[in-house]
């Protein structure tokens, strides 16, 4: 009976282990793939511009092919500017150069750029700006038309479409003087709810507005990377429907007055000119199916006002007009290209529409790449603890590599955008999930057997000998290090006016403050005895700066008991009671130590042993005795650059035959290199330097002007004691007897 009873029990344990394997290794997995799901749907940045690098390469890998070359982009490069002069050049040139465009035969000319203010090359304007004119010569020049009105006659006379820049700020007042020549006819309902939207528009000056044909944003769509991809065909500006500089061409191309917007209640759908539906995404936008930038698109400015650019080049052409000229900053980056001229991005724009090379991200694609990525992740969830984590992931792969071809056929053949790097990338990350949490489950065994064992050794211990089982004996290595000893003074009181379990909080709160800084400095914690921390430093890890770093955690841990007093006297204000002051002595030594496994046959530790711990033990006692919160030995000091310390004595310790010279450390750099701490350690060596000289009246002169000077250092108590000694000096006839040494009988 008890047997089956015990039976049972191990049944109903196992299955328990089993559901909670079961648990962590599938449910995990499954709510990452629900957060995948989600993040798909909500689409940060970081998905979004994974998927849109992925379509970047689909077209760097096979760009749309150029063919016929209906429009021209008559380019203000570098090379006009340095024949014609600089820009802005007077509109006098634009028109001509608009003029012999026409006479070869564009059918449509735009401007990619903006004419906002008056030409300051106007006779007008020239009459007030230069010197020494007669007045019948400035009389002259104000009664000649002004290049804008001249550039505006060309205008009325012919097909030109001007630019204007959508911008976020109220610019202009856009119900007096509309940004519009075009009658807009919505289909299925108003598109503004889903239109890119600004508040303002910079224009061009009215007169040039009122005679153009065509008025066009030339806004590329905003994205985060900076890659121009899509251009908006409308945008809603101030309450406006603005077609893009590239519909206006079409359009006065045409001969049309007006445009349809198709909507439906997913969004955009398309826009209608002269009975052609242009499809767009939801908020009208376009994307351009980039060719190879060709230089057979451009002709120089300078050429065509030159004569030298042939008929045929423009006839029956679409022509924009646009730089590439570094200067006038006008360069994007394209999947194609990473420096592209912008005028390049509406030409190939009105090329990608008039070859009706479309490409199409159509509606249900969210939808196809979320039960794609649900369909594949449930696939691995399932199947990997059964098969196995190595032909699932053959699988998962094989499967990954299909859609993802399929994702380039479809973009190679019917030019659609389907996004399968997401999926792609969520799967093998839930794959390497599955894999992490059979490692921590696995680990979580090694951990209880670690457990089991730290009732006998140390943590540190223990991992080194997981790493390194051959280390499993006693002894150890040579090392040269630094030792810390750090004490609470006047424990025995504290602990007598306090309970146990709050002596225990109250130490444990010590403990921890002191044991943050040895930590951040790469210490080593030793061990706890009581009151008390032993710690040191390039051992296990080698650390060449092992005394400074010592030097600066023992600073910090005085920092941190500070802290800890101003929280405690807090605390007892509010609770009505005496507040506990925590003050910590500690002592720091630097020499050869003997590190490793140290201890006996049945139980050893990670612990240091020597000549150079026994000392640092010593001066932490020492600490009291000179009423310095930290004392270090001289091998510290000197290994130690840039701290502040002060020679405290020549000190024979107790049980110890050869003296020692030890020091104070007052603080970190900043009080080395002040001017009074200076001084003072200056006068302060003096006065050291004659008393061990048995120089007593110059030891006192000197002691005297230290005490003056001592600021709020903490050297009140060391003086004291170098007044008593003078005071009472021995009376020597030979300095050569005299040694200067202290006999320390305290520990």
């Amino acid at each position: 009976m008890l047997k089956r009873l015990r039976l049972r029990r191990r049944e109903r344990g196992e299955r328990k282990r089993r559901f909670r394997l079961s648990l962590f290794g599938h449910v995990v997995p499954f709510a990452a793939l629900c957060a995948l799901v989600l993040a798909r749907i909500w689409d940060p940045l970081p998905v979004a511009a994974l998927r849109l690098q992925v379509f970047d390469l689909f077209q760097r890998i096979a760009p749309r092919e150029a063919g016929a070359l209906p429009v021209l982009i008559v380019d203000i490069d570098d090379e006009s500017l340095a024949e014609i002069g600089q820009w802005p050049w007077p509109r006098t040139v634009l028109a001509d150069l608009a003029t012999r465009l026409f006479r070869m035969g564009a059918v449509v000319v735009a401007f990619d750029m903006i004419f906002a203010e008056p030409d300051r090359m106007s006779p007008g304007l020239l009459a007030d700006l230069l010197p020494g004119l007669d007045d019948n010569t400035r009389s002259l020049l104000k009664k000649m038309p002004s290049n804008d009105s001249r550039f505006a006659g060309m205008m009325r006379r012919s097909r030109v479409v001007l630019a204007q820049a959508p911008d976020a700020r109220p610019i202009g007042d856009l119900d007096k003087s509309k940004p519009v020549k075009t009658a807009i006819a919505e289909i299925g309902g108003s598109p503004k709810p889903f239109l890119l939207t600004y508040q303002g528009m910079i224009r061009n000056l009215p007169e040039l507005e009122r005679m153009a044909k065509g008025l066009g944003s030339i806004t590329l769509s905003p994205e985060a990377d900076g890659i121009a991809r899509r251009v908006p065909l409308i945008v809603n500006a101030g309450g406006h429907i603005v077609p893009s500089l590239t519909v206006e061409m079409l359009r006065v191309a045409t001969g049309q007055r007006a445009i349809a917007v198709k909507t439906n209640k997913a969004g955009v759908d398309s826009i209608v000119v002269a009975g052609v539906a242009i499809p767009t995404d939801r908020h009208a936008r376009k994307w351009v199916h980039f060719a190879v930038p060709d230089p057979a698109r451009y002709v120089s400015a300078k050429d065509v006002l030159g004569a030298k650019v042939r008929p045929d080049r423009v006839k029956g052409k679409l022509v924009i007009v646009g730089t590439s000229a570094t200067a006038l900053g006008d360069i994007r980056a394209t999947p194609v290209s990473s420096g592209m001229p912008g005028v390049e991005v509406h030409a190939q724009l009105l090329e990608t529409i008039l070859a009706k090379s479309d490409l199409v991200r159509p509606n249900y694609a969210l939808g196809a790449e979320l039960v794609l990525l649900a369909f594949t992740g449930l696939m691995i969830i399932v199947f990997t603890p059964l098969a196995g984590a190595r032909w699932t992931l053959f699988v998962g792969a094989g499967v990954q590599a299909g859609l993802g071809f399929g994702s380039w056929y479809l973009y190679a053949t019917e030019r659609i955008l389907l996004d399968v790097a997401y999926s792609a990338v969520g799967i093998f990350g839930i794959y390497g999930l599955i894999a992490y949490t059979k490692y921590i489950r696995e680990e979580g065994s090694r951990k209880t057997i670690r457990r089991a064992f730290s009732q006998y050794l140390a943590p540190a211990v223990i991992e080194r000998l997981t790493n390194d089982p051959d280390q499993l004996r006693l002894g150890g290595e040579i090392r040269d290090m630094t030792i810390m000893f750090g004490d609470v003074q006047g424990f025995t009181t504290i602990s007598e006016r306090l309970s146990a379990e709050q002596l225990t909080r109250l130490m444990n709160r010590v403990l921890t403050r002191m044991t943050g800084p040895i930590l951040d400095y790469q210490g080593t914690i030793d061990k706890y005895i009581g009151d008390s921390v032993m710690a040191f430093w390039n051992a296990p890890l080698a650390d060449a700066e092992h005394a400074s770093h010592a030097c600066g955690a023992a600073l910090d841990m005085q920092r941190e008991i500070r802290a800890l007093n101003e929280e405690l006297t807090q605390e007892a204000e509010a609770a009505g009671t005496e507040p506990s002051a925590i003050a910590i002595r500690i002592g720091l030594n630097s020499g050869e130590c003997n590190v490793g496994n140290l201890g006996s046959e049945q139980h050893f530790n990670y612990s240091a042993l020597g000549d150079t711990v026994n000392l640092s033990s010593r001066l932490e006692g020492q600490a009291k005795f000179y009423g310095c919160p930290i004392v270090v030995g001289q091998n510290t000091a000197a290994a130690a650059n840039g701290f502040a310390f002060l020679e405290l004595d020549l000190i024979r310790v107790k049980g110890k035959l050869k003296p020692s010279r030890v020091f104070a450390l007052l603080g970190d750099g900043a009080l080395h290199d002040d001017e009074t701490f200076l001084a003072l350690a200056k006068v302060h060596d003096e006065m050291i330097r004659a008393y061990r000289a048995a120089d007593w009246a110059t030891a006192s002169e000197k002691l005297a002007w230290c005490r003056e000077h001592g600021g709020g250092l903490p050297l009140a108590r060391l003086y004291d004691i170098y007044a008593e000694r003078l005071a009472s000096h021995p009376a020597v006839t030979d300095a050569a007897q005299w040694d200067g040494i202290y006999e320390a009988l305290e520990k």
